[in-house]
C-alpha cells in the first residue's frame, strides 16, 4: 500500500513537471517593434533570440501598414524599424464583400459591354473597383463601381514600386541587373519587383532622395487628376515633403507608398504609359452619344521612358510568373501579362491592388483592380481576379474579334479647366 502511494505521488509530480515544460514551449502572441527580431541570414544568434525570431517568422505575414504578402521574413522584420508598435494580428473592421448594388449608378453608355461584363463577373461580390483602359488612346473601356474608382484614393502599397523603379532607371542609379547589397543578401530589380521586396526599394528611395522621387512621381501623374473632364473624379495626394525619419522617411514612401494617396485612375494612366512606350494620356470616359462621336485621344505629356520599359517589364513579368501575382496564372495563361501587386492597411481597412497590362497581337489592355476590406483583401487576390477577367474575355473570343490597335496620333492637349491641379499647391500644370 505504501509503495502504491509513493508511485501515485511520483506520477503526479512528473505530470505537473511535464505540463509546466509544455507551457513554457507553447506558442505565444508576440508583440514586437523596432529591430530586436531582425535576423540576418549569415549570422548566428543566441538560442533564446533565435527561438523568438523563429516564433515571429512562423506567424502569418500580416503587419499593419508594413508587411507585404510574399515579401519574405527579413523584409517583414525590417519593416518595423521606424514604425509605431505593431501587432501581428491586426483587427479589421471593414468588410471585404459587398452586394451587387455597388455597381448601381455606374454610367455605362460609352463602355465596351464585353469588357465591362468580364470585369463585373471577375469582381463578383468583392468590395472593390475595376478599371480597364485602352493604352493606345487613354479611353476607359470599363469602370466598374465608379464611386470607388473616382474616390480620393488610398495608400498605393507596393504598386508605388513601379514608379520608384522607373525613377531609378531614368537616373542611372541601377539597371535591371545591378545587384544591390542589402542586409544579408543581394538582389536585382527583376527579383525585387517580382517578390515585392521592401528593403530593395527603401534603398533606392534613399539613393534617389525625396526631391527626385517626388519629381518623377509628379511626371508620372501622381498628384494630378488623371481624367479629362471626368465628372466626380477626386484628386489623390502626393506630399510636398518627405515622411519624418521616425515614420520611415523616404524609404517607406518608396517601398509601399506611406503618406501617399493614389487613385485607380492615376495608377491606370501611368501603367498605360508603360504599355504604350511613354505617352501619358488623359483618361477619357465618354458617357453621351455626343462625347462618343467626338472622342479623340488627348496627350498630357510624353515621358522619356521607352528604353527603360523592358527593364521594368522583366520584373512585372516575374511577379506574374513566380512572384506575388502568380495567382493570376491559376485561371489564365494564354497571353503574357505584366503586373504589380500591393497590400497594406490603414485604420482597420485593408487594401489590395493589382495593376497590369497584357500583350496580344490585337493590342494590349491595362487593368487596375483595387479592393478594400478585411483579411480576405490583399494584392494577390486582386491579381487572381484579374486572371478571371482575362479568362472571361478569352472565353468570349474578345482577343480574336478585336481589331488590331494602332498607337493613336495625338498632340498634347490643353488641360481642361481645373483638371490637373497638383496636390501640393493647386497650381495648373
Amino acid at each position: 500500500m505504501k509503495l502504491s502511494w509513493v508511485l501515485i505521488v511520483s506520477l503526479a509530480f512528473a505530470c505537473a513537471a511535464a505540463e509546466q515544460s509544455s507551457a513554457l514551449n507553447a506558442p505565444r502572441t508576440v508583440h514586437h517593434s523596432r529591430s530586436q527580431h531582425i535576423v540576418q541570414p549569415h549570422r548566428s544568434a543566441r538560442s533564446a533570440k533565435h527561438s523568438a525570431a523563429k516564433a515571429v517568422s512562423s506567424k502569418p505575414a500580416v503587419v499593419h501598414r508594413s508587411a507585404k504578402v510574399g515579401n519574405g521574413a527579413s523584409t517583414i522584420r525590417r519593416a518595423g524599424l521606424h514604425g509605431r508598435h505593431r501587432h501581428y494580428y491586426e483587427r479589421f473592421t471593414a468588410s471585404s464583400f459587398a452586394s451587387s448594388d455597388q455597381f448601381n449608378g455606374d454610367i455605362v453608355t460609352g463602355e465596351d459591354p464585353v469588357v465591362r461584363q468580364a470585369a463585373v463577373d471577375a469582381l463578383g461580390d468583392m468590395n472593390g473597383t475595376a478599371v480597364v483602359i485602352d493604352p493606345a488612346s487613354g479611353r476607359i473601356l470599363a469602370m466598374v463601381n465608379q464611386k470607388l474608382a473616382l474616390s480620393p484614393g488610398a495608400e498605393p502599397c507596393s504598386t508605388i514600386k513601379i514608379t520608384v523603379a522607373m525613377a531609378a532607371l531614368s537616373e542611372g542609379i541601377v539597371t535591371r541587373d545591378t545587384m544591390v547589397q542589402l542586409p544579408g543578401f543581394r538582389m536585382n530589380m527583376t527579383q525585387a519587383l517580382a517578390k515585392s521586396n521592401n528593403l530593395y526599394f527603401e534603398e533606392l528611395g534613399r539613393e534617389l532622395g525625396f526631391e527626385r522621387v517626388r519629381h518623377y512621381a509628379n511626371q508620372f501623374g501622381l498628384g494630378e487628376l488623371a481624367g479629362y473632364n471626368i465628372a466626380g473624379e477626386n484628386l489623390g495626394v502626393y506630399p510636398d515633403h518627405a515622411l519624418a525619419q521616425s515614420e520611415g522617411g523616404v524609404g517607406k514612401m518608396c517601398s509601399f507608398g506611406q503618406g501617399v494617396s493614389m487613385t485607380p485612375l492615376q495608377l491606370g494612366a501611368y501603367v498605360a504609359a508603360l504599355a504604350n512606350g511613354g505617352t501619358l494620356y488623359y483618361l477619357q470616359h465618354p458617357s453621351t452619344p455626343e462625347e462618343i462621336a467626338a472622342f479623340e485621344p488627348r496627350v498630357k505629356r510624353t515621358l522619356d521612358i521607352a528604353k527603360f520599359v523592358p527593364d521594368l517589364q522583366d520584373g512585372m513579368a516575374g511577379a506574374v510568373e513566380y512572384g506575388t501575382a502568380r495567382r493570376l496564372r491559376a485561371s489564365f495563361t494564354e497571353l503574357p501579362v505584366f503586373g504589380k501587386t500591393g497590400t497594406c492597411s490603414n485604420e482597420g481597412t485593408r487594401f489590395g491592388w493589382f495593376a497590369s497590362y497584357s500583350a496580344a497581337p490585337q493590342g494590349s489592355l491595362v487593368t487596375v483592380f483595387f479592393l478594400e476590406g478585411g483579411r480576405p483583401t490583399f494584392g494577390p487576390r486582386a491579381a487572381e481576379l484579374t486572371g478571371a477577367f482575362y479568362r472571361n474575355l478569352w472565353d468570349h473570343n474578345y482577343f480574336v474579334s478585336k481589331p488590331v490597335q494602332a498607337t493613336a496620333d495625338a498632340s498634347p492637349a490643353a488641360a481642361p479647366a481645373g483638371s490637373v491641379q497638383t496636390a501640393a499647391n493647386g497650381a495648373i500644370q
